[in-house]
């Protein structure tokens, strides 16, 4: 097991698997910026879950030259993909150098950027309809457990870094399956995130009409000529009802819509677009 976990970019997704982490009595500490820092330093960081409410004293830091480095400690990203490089280059800067990277984000190019600069790269497909819109505060909606983890190395195996990161997430209550071919699921996972920037202009309740089945078409005929496997993670994959029941709301906290849609209603100045939907423009003008 890691003997300490960083989780890099405390969001949504992040914001939930470090309070959760920190909760369950792991050893971690976040990096944020801006406004999450500076209420997360002050209050700390509420998670909120069905039937759960809690605000945990979470150690952050705003830059990874903030952290000492140890030899044991495990890196989680969980920024988006757009500032996965520069994030890369920090931690190289602050001198990380074989320890473990989980790229817990949606996308598949970042296990690819991280590699260039590490040797120790794996794969996380994150199932967690995480909510991100007030500094310092962060929901999830899905029950019994906070979310489905699928964790393996990049670009396919299991070790024993992927074992030991299932296992502390496991305790922190979300479900981690390692897997042989983690990008096989996370191949799946984009296939649902092409959705996010048609949500993002349409509206979240919006009927996308032909939209949706023309995007996701097109993303399998591409996938099919670049010769790609992938899993289907969707609403129809078993674990989902067993392990991650959605809700609606929680107590004062409705759900808004996906990653995308947070980022503009948070006036992030950026979106993922380019690496998701981007992700199939680029297979289908290669192959």
């Amino acid at each position: 097991m890691p003997g300490r976990v960083i989780v890099h970019g405390v969001g949504a997704v992040g914001g939930v698997t470090a309070a959760a982490l920190f909760a369950s009595g792991t050893d971690v500490i976040g990096i944020a910026r801006g406004a999450m820092l500076d209420a997360v330093r002050e209050t700390g960081l509420r998670l909120r879950a069905p039937g759960r409410d809690e605000v945990v004293p979470l150690p952050v830091v705003g830059h990874p030259g903030e952290v000492d480095w140890r030899a044991e400690d495990a890196v989680i990203l969980c920024m988006k993909g757009q500032d996965t490089e520069a994030a890369l280059m920090a931690l190289r800067e602050a001198g990380l150098r074989e320890q473990p990277i989980f790229c817990a984000q949606n996308g598949v190019a970042n296990e690819r950027a991280a590699l260039r600069l590490f040797p120790n790269v794996h794969g996380i497909t994150v199932m967690m309809p995480a909510l991100y819109l007030t500094p310092g505060e962060v929901a999830v909606f899905t029950e019994p457990k906070l979310g489905i983890y699928d964790i393996g190395r990049y670009p396919r195996g299991v070790d024993a870094d992927d074992e030991g990161m299932a296992a502390v997430l496991d305790r922190a209550g979300i479900a981690c399956f390692p897997r042989e071919d983690v990008m096989a699921s996370k191949y799946g996972k984009l296939l649902l995130n092409l959705m996010n920037v048609l949500k993002a202009a349409l509206g979240s309740a919006a009927d996308v009409g032909e939209l949706g089945p023309a995007v996701r078409a097109e993303a399998e005929a591409v996938y099919r000529a670049a010769g790609i496997a992938w899993d289907d993670v969707g609403m129809e994959d078993p674990r989902r009802a067993a392990l991650a029941r959605p809700v609606d709301a929680l107590p004062g906290v409705e759900r808004v819509g996906g990653s995308t849609v947070q980022s503009l209603l948070r006036g992030a100045g950026s979106v993922e677009t380019d690496l998701l939907n981007g992700e199939i423009a680029l297979l289908g003008r290669l192959h």
